[in-house]
Parts: C-alpha cells; structure tokens; sequence
C-alpha cells in the first residue's frame, strides 16, 4: 500500500472548484443581502424576462439545476423581500408563475455586476471571461451537464 495521496478525481475538482465559486459569489452578494442560491433565481428571472418569458417555478427548477421545492422556498423568500411576484398560470392553476418586482431587477442588475467582477478574478488563470481557454472551459462544462443523471 503506497503512502502517496492519490490523484484528485475529476468529481471532486468540480466538486472543489463549485463550492469555491458558489463562496466567492456568497460573498460579494453579502452587501446585497443575496445569497448564490437566491442569485442564481433573480439572476435567470431577469435573463428570461429579456428574452420575454415569465417562466414556473418548475421551469425556472430546470433552468437552474435547483430541486423544485428549494426554488419554490426561495421564490418564497424573494417574494417576502419584495424581490418575486409569484403567481398562478391561469391555464394551469398548478403552476406558479415568476417574475421579478421592479425592486428585484435593480438588485439582480446590481447582483450581476457583482458576480461578473467576481468571475473575472476566478477565471484569470484561463486568461479572463473572454480568453479562448475560458470558452473551450465552457464548452466543456456544458458538454458535461448533457449527460443524464440516471
């Protein structure tokens, strides 16, 4: 039996390296009163409100990669902070839609910012957000978010 430590596994890098970025971002959000799980909502509420959608808070859970009743919780909290409107589809009364107040989207714009400036400090190794390796980074990230989870 060798003494040596073995080698990381790719699992634990990611694993590492999202619990890394998942403080970074807590931390700059801190002054915002957000944290990177409430970012992650407000941040993608204000993205599908651009691109013209109100999503549920199911779709908003596939968006994200957040389990449905932890969305659900936070779109609760967000809503308690005057941040969310969350109400029924009128198709599917089930369903609760999402949307962010006026107040939440100045904070996820200010939010944003944020964790824009915290990312380009995390990714100067791969030469800044803009750099050939970042986007190869990138690709392959997603590339790996593509295989299903049995």
């Amino acid at each position: 039996m060798s003494d040596a430590p073995s080698a990381p596994t790719p699992g634990f890098l990611v694993w590492r390296l999202s619990m890394k970025w998942r403080v970074a971002v807590d931390r700059a959000l801190a002054p915002l009163g957000l944290t990177h799980a409430q970012y992650s909502l407000v941040a993608s509420l204000r993205d599908m409100r651009q691109a013209g959608r109100k999503p549920t808070q199911r779709e908003l859970a596939d968006h994200t990669g957040l389990e449905a009743l932890y969305v659900s919780k936070l779109a609760r909290s967000l809503e308690a902070a005057g941040l969310v409107e969350r109400t029924r589809d009128p198709i599917d009364t089930r369903a609760v839609r999402l949307a962010l107040t006026d107040h939440g989207m100045e904070l996820a714009v200010q939010a944003i910012d944020l964790a824009h400036e915290r990312f380009e400090v995390l990714l100067a190794p791969l030469g800044g957000p803009d750099a050939d390796r970042t986007r190869e980074f990138t690709r392959e990230l997603a590339q790996l978010l593509e295989v299903p989870v049995e």
